[in-house]
Formats: C-alpha cells, structure tokens, sequence
C-alpha cells in the first residue's frame, strides 16, 4: 500500500527556514544533503512512521540546472511568495512501483526520474516544466530503491505528522483523483466555497500541543 513519505516546506534560503521551523516547531531541523541534479539543497528530520519532513531551497553555490528544478522552485511566483515567508508547498507519497503508477494513474504523475545521492538511490515522477502537482495539493511520487528508508537516519527531534488536510472547492473531483494513485488514504479533503482559496495544511503533533504548518502566507 502507498504511504506518505514526507512533506515539503519551501524556503527561500535554507537559513529563513531553519528558523521558520524553529518558530513554529520549536526544533531545529538540522542540515540535510544537496542535490546537483536539481540545484537545490535541504534540511531533514523525521515525522514518525517513516514520514519526514523536508526544508529545501535553491542552493545558491549550485551551478544552474539543464531543466526546471522540481517543486516549482524556478517559478517567478514561487520565488517571491518565499522571500515573504517559508511555507508548505507540496507532499510526496512512497509507492510501491512508481513505473507501474505512472502507467495506470487517472492523472499525469510526471515522468520516473532516477535520482541518487551518496548510498540513497530513488525514482521521482517529475513534470517536465517543474510544476507542482495540483498546485501541490496533489502528491509527487517517489519510489525509493535504497534500504531502510531514509527516515530512519534523520534526527527524531520529537515531531510527529498527525494528519494532512486539503481544502478545495472541487472536494470530490480531488478524492477521485487522488483514488486514481491510490492515495485517498493518505491526506483528509474537505469542500469549501468557490470563493475560497485551496489549501494544504499538516498538523504537527509536539509535546506541548499541535502545531500547524499551512500551505499560505
């Protein structure tokens, strides 16, 4: 069964996030790896259930990709939304066989993309523009080819991801989409007015209480 991998907070530094999380979580997220093939660089740590969360940024020292970095990173919108404030722009969910997905999806995934960095070895489904799926309200898919799952090695600073909750004003379009990949499962979707905004938020279980991290300003 397909399970939630992590969720991904956008910065426009990985310095403005570290201390974004740090308000909001109380933690600080330590320093993660880079990613040459994209130009971008994160911070990690996990979620409980082989969930993590991941800060990521452009990585200023990286020489400029030959495509659109993912996440819609490169996007003029994206940009200047990031330097207002981090947020949570998308979440990615961990399948089986993700070449497999790719074929039988009700929606275009993106294309499985090989990716590597040190011993970890995984196939990402990436648009070819870069966009968010769904406008990150639905999730990238990952496939990881490397045991045990990363998660495992991050620093377990004592968060835990109780839920993720969409927003949208077309609820059961999205649960029917999200069905096709068979993740319905995975996030909560509630309908609201033509007049309101989509939304992504995930609840963030601390010691002292939930926190939320929503997907706006």
């Amino acid at each position: 069964m397909n399970q939630l991998d992590h969720i991904v907070i956008a910065a426009d530094n990985l310095e403005q996030g570290v201390e974004f999380i740090r308000n909001k979580l109380g933690v600080d997220i330590p320093a993660g790896g880079v990613h040459q093939t994209m130009g971008t660089h994160n911070h990690l740590m996990q979620l409980g259930n082989q969930a993590y969360l991941e800060l990521i940024a452009i990585n200023p020292e990286a020489e400029t990709p030959k495509w659109p970095r993912w996440f819609g990173l490169d996007q003029a919108l994206m940009r200047e939304s990031l330097r207002q404030q981090p947020r949570l722009i998308t979440w990615v969910m961990n399948c089986e066989n993700i070449q497999r997905l790719a074929q039988q999806a009700g929606i275009d995934i993106g294309v499985p993309t090989s990716l590597s960095r040190n011993q970890l070895r995984w196939e990402i489904a990436l648009s070819d523009d870069g966009r968010l799926l769904g406008d990150g309200l639905m999730p990238y898919c990952i496939q990881w080819h490397s045991k045990p799952h990363p998660s495992g090695a991050m620093a377990d600073l004592g968060c835990r991801l109780e839920s993720l909750h969409i927003r949208h004003n077309r609820a059961d379009w999205l649960r029917e989409k999200l069905a096709s990949i068979d993740a319905g499962h995975l996030v909560k979707v509630e309908s609201i007015a033509d007049n309101e905004t989509p939304s992504l938020a995930a609840t963030i279980l601390r010691p002292d209480g939930e926190r939320v991290i929503l997907s706006s300003i």
